[in-house]
C-alpha cells in the first residue's frame, strides 16, 4: 500500500506552485514536474521533491494535474510513460486545470481498465486563492474518491463542492462561470474607461463604484485597484488564460445550441487586448480601450 500522505502536482506555475506550498504546510510529501528547471528549483527551495520526468510519481496517491490546455493534460495522462502507466491501481489523478469538459471525459476514457481514479476539479480563485489555499473547486467525481481524497483538496481549497459523479460536470460549471467572468470584467474596463474619458477622476469612479451593491465586492475592487495602479502585467491573471476559457466557454455553447452574445463580445475584446499585449493581465484591455481617446484611468 502506498503512502496517502504522498502527492504529486504536475505544473509548477503560478497555480500549481501554490498548491504545492499548501499541500507541504499541510503535512503532505510533495513531489512536484515541471519542464522548467527553475520551477523545480523553487519546490526543492520549499521543502518539496523535484521529478525529472513522470515516471518518477509512481508512488504517489494523488497526482493534481494543473497544466494550461486540454492537450497537456491528456499527454500527461495517457502518453507512453504517462500517469495511466506509471501510477499504481487506487491511486487518483485530479485534474485542476480549466479544458473542455469533452476533454475530461476523454481523459476519463483513457483512465478506463487502469483502476485509477479521476477527479474532475477545475478551480476559481487565481494565484492569490492558490497561494493562500483558498481556491474554489468545482470537483465531480465518485463520492468515495472525494471522501478519499478530501484532506488534499481540503489542502488548496477554501470551498469544495462536490458537483455531481459524472466526469466532465466540473469543467461545464467553470466554463459557465468564466462566461460570467469575462463578461463582468468588461463591464468594469468600460465603465472606468467611459468615466475617465468624460473627466471623472479614477479616485472618484472607485469611491463611488465601490459604495454601490454591484461594486462593494472584492471583484471589482482588486481589478480597479490594478488598472488604476496601472499594473497591467505579473499580477498574476494572465489575459492568456482568459483566452483560452472564454474559448472553452463558447465552444460548449456551440454543442449545446445557446447564443452567447454578452460572453461572445468579451471573447473577442480579450482576443484584441492580447494581441496588442501578449504580455499583459486582464486590466491590460483598459489600455486597449484608451487607444481610441488618448485619456488614461489613474487615480
Amino acid at each position: 500500500m502506498t503512502d496517502n500522505r504522498q502527492v504529486a502536482v504536475v505544473g509548477l506555475g503560478n497555480m500549481g506552485m501554490g498548491m504545492a506550498k499548501n499541500l507541504l504546510a499541510a503535512g503532505f510529501a510533495v513531489r512536484g514536474c515541471d519542464l522548467r528547471a527553475e520551477r523545480l528549483q523553487m519546490l526543492h527551495e520549499m521543502g518539496g521533491e523535484a521529478a525529472q520526468d513522470l515516471t518518477q510519481l509512481a508512488d504517489s496517491q494523488i497526482v493534481f494535474v494543473m497544466v494550461m490546455s486540454g492537450g497537456q493534460a491528456l499527454d500527461v495522462v495517457s502518453r507512453a510513460g504517462g500517469l495511466r502507466e506509471c501510477l499504481a491501481p487506487g491511486a487518483t489523478i485530479i485534474i485542476t486545470a480549466t479544458i473542455e469538459p469533452s476533454e475530461m471525459r476523454e481523459a476519463a476514457a483513457a483512465l478506463a481498465g487502469s483502476g485509477i481514479d479521476l477527479i474532475d476539479s477545475p478551480v476559481s480563485g487565481g494565484q492569490f486563492g492558490a497561494e493562500s489555499g483558498t481556491l474554489t473547486m468545482m470537483a465531480a467525481g465518485k463520492a468515495e474518491v472525494m471522501t478519499r481524497c478530501r484532506a488534499a483538496l481540503e489542502a488548496v481549497g477554501g470551498q469544495i463542492f462536490h458537483v455531481g459523479e459524472d466526469i466532465g460536470m466540473g469543467q461545464v460549471i467553470k466554463a459557465s462561470l468564466q462566461a460570467y467572468i469575462g463578461v463582468s470584467f468588461v463591464g468594469i474596463f468600460e465603465a472606468l474607461a467611459l468615466g475617465a474619458r468624460a473627466g471623472i477622476p479614477g479616485k472618484t469612479l472607485f469611491e463611488v463604484f465601490s459604495s454601490t451593491h454591484v461594486g462593494n465586492s472584492p471583484f471589482f475592487k482588486n481589478c480597479a485597484q490594478l488598472i488604476l495602479d496601472r499594473q497591467f502585467e505579473d499580477s498574476g491573471s494572465h489575459i492568456g488564460t482568459m483566452v483560452k476559457d472564454l474559448g472553452i466557454s463558447m465552444q460548449l455553447a456551440r454543442e449545446n445550441s445557446l447564443p452567447l452574445f454578452a460572453t461572445s463580445a468579451a471573447q473577442q475584446l480579450f482576443q484584441a487586448g492580447i494581441s496588442l499585449h501578449p504580455n499583459g493581465d486582464n486590466w491590460s484591455i483598459v489600455q486597449f480601450l484608451e487607444s481610441f481617446t488618448g485619456s488614461e484611468v489613474s487615480w
